[in-house]
């Protein structure tokens, strides 16, 4: 991964042109992301929750069960995968730009890798243990690496990851079924009170004491964020993102299988039970994260001028970065017990109406956010961070 390609100069470099629906879906993935944590801010024992307790309660037996029941079915993991696969369609539109450019490549990418991957043990330490810029950066330098390798090598790693990964969830659903220990322990009254009551510096105190385990999800997932990034690379590079008939043939076709094929699968993994935890949110949901990405691509189709909402997803896209870092954020200090400390307060005994209303609460702020920032400044703070640490 040392080796340095330079791309065929060419005569001429124009700028690609942008395009609209990749600020849209990319917003719509940061905030479809925030309905899956939100849930771990607001649960007992929070980020050590998730690995002691399972992905949280499903069923039907009461309306409050039955609405957290279809918002986690709706979120988990599938926008993670959104984001995940478009994250792998920033990478072809970079190397893309290398290449009209004849600029070497890597070359000044795996700078920019890398400073992903320090903005992302900050971000991991200081704000939230499942952080996901840690593992896309990684995978990013690898992936990055394939590019300038010929489409058939590109191909065959995609599905050997994916097989790989498979199999892993595979085998381990496998042992949690035989054994039946999908749900987990329960959590600990003191990790529960950590987070309810404890300083801040208590809680990263935590993180770093138990960062192996916070940690376990990008290394038991890398498989599939190899093959969700080279996915996103051929649908960029096949027109799936263009606003012709390629690319609503191609949403077509996505938006069929992962709505019509990879939800129905979703769903009853999900209702299965806690055991099948791991194939569902690894396993099915990357398929369903298709068909919206699809979906999104169809409504955008079909509408006419920008409102209010597609301007605002706009905005939320074109700042994913700082929107995804400042959710986190802004999620901690309502939640936790250093702050408001409203999950210790409301617990159960609110349901999942609070829950929901600090995530619209939430959106509202990274929309209203993003569109004031915007209109003074070209990108996100955090991207011109980034920017200008690797210009000097």
């Amino acid at each position: 991964m040392t080796q340095t390609l330079r791309p065929a100069p060419v005569t001429a470099a124009p700028r690609a042109a942008r395009l609209p629906l990749l600020d849209v879906l990319r917003g719509v993935a940061i905030l479809g992301t925030l309905l899956t944590n939100v849930w771990i801010f607001t649960s007992p024992g929070s980020e050590w929750g998730v690995l002691a307790g399972g992905f949280g309660e499903n069923g039907f037996d009461s309306l409050p069960v039955a609405v957290e029941t279809v918002a986690r079915l709706l979120a988990n993991g599938k926008f993670l995968a959104m984001l995940t696969v478009l994250f792998g369609v920033g990478l072809a539109i970079q190397y893309a730009s290398a290449e009209r450019r004849g600029q070497p490549w890597p070359g000044r990418y795996r700078g920019r890798a890398l400073f992903l991957f320090a903005e992302g043990t900050v971000h991991f330490v200081l704000v939230f243990a499942w952080d996901v810029l840690m593992g896309y950066a990684v995978t990013a330098l690898l992936v990055a690496w394939l590019l300038a390798r010929s489409e058939r090598a590109q191909r065959r790693v995609m599905w050997w990851a994916a097989g790989a990964h498979l199999t892993l969830m595979a085998l381990l659903t496998a042992v949690l079924a035989t054994e039946g220990t999908g749900s987990g322990d329960p959590v600990s009254r003191t990790v529960v009170d950590l987070y309810a009551h404890g300083s801040y510096g208590e809680q990263i105190l935590f993180r770093l004491e138990n960062a192996l385990a916070l940690r376990l999800e990008p290394v038991l997932s890398f498989g599939l964020l190899v093959a969700l990034f080279l996915l996103g690379v051929r649908l960029f590079r096949a027109g799936a993102f263009a606003a012709d008939g390629t690319g609503r043939r191609i949403r077509g076709r996505l938006m069929l299988w992962g709505l019509g094929v990879g939800l129905p699968l979703d769903i009853a993994l999900t209702l299965a039970g806690p055991d099948f935890a791991l194939l569902s949110r690894y396993g099915t949901a990357p398929l369903t994260a298709l068909g919206y990405i699809g979906l999104v691509g169809a409504v955008l189709d079909r509408v006419s001028r920008q409102g209010l909402v597609l301007r605002g997803l706009t905005s939320v896209g074109r700042t994913a970065l700082s929107c995804y870092v400042a959710q986190n954020v802004l999620c901690v200090v309502v939640a936790y017990g250093f702050g408001l400390g409203l999950a210790g307060r409301f617990g159960d005994d609110a349901g999942p109406w609070w829950v929901l209303a600090l995530w619209a609460a939430v959106c509202l702020v990274l929309v209203a956010g993003s569109s004031l920032w915007l209109r003074r400044f070209d990108t996100g703070p955090l991207e011109s961070l980034q920017k200008w640490a690797l210009r000097r």
